[in-house]
């Protein structure tokens, strides 16, 4: 039995459920008879257990068991019967008063929301465009010779030069041993022997950098390195350190050649480069068109979040919140990250999640408005212009098809493009071009 619902807000809800203390009872030792069919104890055969000692040992957790049952079936009638769309899960509690012979709980929850979306006609939105051209092909291509690198000893006479003059500069990866002290007194993680880096890409400290390059092998410099405030070792930070460094080894860059070699590298089997330069240049178009797509979809959401009106679900937030902690959990440990001991507190993400609920109550309240549900066919579609990027395609469509959760990930995915498609149709739209590296610096995210 369930009393009325009460409203104790905009969303929170409560209902009074209860039932007799018999019913309970009676399913109890229902479940206990069954349990002592197979129940084994020292000195019994299997099912041969006293009642009693059954109901010792499994006892509070068939109650346990029971009550939940109860109390949950007890609350999904009263929600059907009263037409509500529970938000999240229901928090159950047990009522101190009661009639006699009977259990009683509150069940306090959330509802959905009622989403008012305005006028689509007269939202105003900026979309982005952006095109691919030789310059940004001859970037990409310095940028895969780069990622092929020889390193040669300079000043070292060989196949491809000897680099120069025998002195560090940048560009060249140099070996150094180095110890750092402060007042005279080494710190930890201030002295390393043997350690590598290449000069100009700032891995290391600016002053560090500056006082490696013009040194020749066997040379060696001292000088002085203030810490920055923030510098992630504390111990350091805001400090300034007194350095030695002595240089061990000292290579030039040798980048490959763009000839017929460096192409059959890149996967162009008759090392053809005009072959190559057009392969760089759809796998450009693909990743530009990836990057538009997503700074739009996100200008969309945006104008979605102004022009919708709605109570977004506490319960709901706290749910993404706590989901998206974990995942940034599992991130961070497949990195190879040690986060068994780091704290994630949900809060952290609570703006985040507050977002990613809102936009699919209204998402979904378009969908449903507007019949704009994910078709077989675009599902396909969409599967096969990822695998378009992949060796065998056949292998990425039997990847998704295979399971029904990767599938319903492809199916949110075309669900959004269908809704982004639907609101650019309808809102006054204007385009502007944006530069190929401010697009690909971009992060943008719905």
């Amino acid at each position: 039995m369930a009393t009325a619902v009460e409203t104790l807000g905009k969303l929170e809800r409560r209902i009074t459920i209860s039932f007799p203390l018999t019913d309970v009872r009676t399913e109890v030792e229902k479940r206990l008879k069954v349990q002592a069919r197979t129940a084994k104890a020292p000195g019994f055969r299997p099912g041969k257990v006293p009642l009693k000692m059954v109901a010792a040992q499994y006892g509070y957790q068939i109650e346990s068991e029971v009550l939940n049952d109860k109390v949950g079936r007890a609350f999904n009638d009263a929600a059907n019967e009263n037409n509500l769309r529970v938000a999240g899960f229901p928090n159950i509690v047990p009522k101190e008063e009661a009639a006699e012979g009977q259990l009683a709980f509150d069940a306090t929850f959330e509802v959905y929301p009622e989403v008012a979306i305005g006028d689509l006609t007269t939202v105003e939105l900026e979309t982005v465009q952006a095109e691919v051209s030789e310059a940004e092909i001859d970037k990409t291509i310095d940028i895969l010779r780069k990622q092929r690198v020889h390193f040669h000893t300079k000043g070292e006479a060989g196949e491809h030069g000897d680099g120069g003059e025998a002195v560090a500069a940048n560009g060249d990866r140099v070996t150094v041993d180095f110890v750092g002290s402060i007042d005279g007194v080494e710190f930890p993680g201030g002295k390393a022997d043997g350690y590598a880096f290449v000069l100009g890409e700032g891995r290391m400290l600016p002053e560090f950098e500056a006082a490696t390059v013009g040194l020749k092998v066997g040379e060696a410099k001292t000088f002085p390195l203030a810490f920055p405030e923030d510098y992630h070792g504390k111990d350091v930070a805001g400090k300034t350190a007194s350095f030695t460094i002595t240089l061990q080894k000292l290579e030039w860059a040798h980048l490959p050649e763009v000839d017929a070699e460096f192409a059959k590298s890149l996967g162009v089997a008759d090392g053809d480069l005009a072959k190559m330069r057009e392969d760089i240049k759809v796998n450009l178009q693909r990743e530009v068109a990836g990057r538009v797509k997503a700074r739009n979809k996100e200008a969309v959401m945006d104008a979605l979040i102004k022009v919708a009106e709605l109570e977004v679900p506490k319960t709901l937030i706290a749910q993404d919140s706590e989901r998206l902690a974990e995942m940034t959990r599992q991130d961070m440990a497949q990195r190879g990250m040690n986060v068994k001991d780091v704290p994630f507190p949900a809060e952290l993400f609570a703006e985040k999640a507050e977002r990613r609920v809102r936009l699919g109550l209204i998402l979904s309240q378009l969908v449903g408005d507007n019949n704009l549900q994910a078709t077989p066919e675009q599902v396909k579609a969409q599967i096969e212009d990822f695998a378009q990027s992949y060796e065998d395609p056949r292998e990425v469509l039997k990847y998704y098809y295979s399971d029904r959760r990767r599938l319903g990930e492809i199916e949110a995915l075309v669900l959004e493009e269908n809704v982004v498609t639907y609101v650019l149709g309808l809102s006054k739209v204007t385009s502007k071009a944006v530069a190929f590296d401010e697009l690909m610096g971009s992060n943008a995210q719905a």
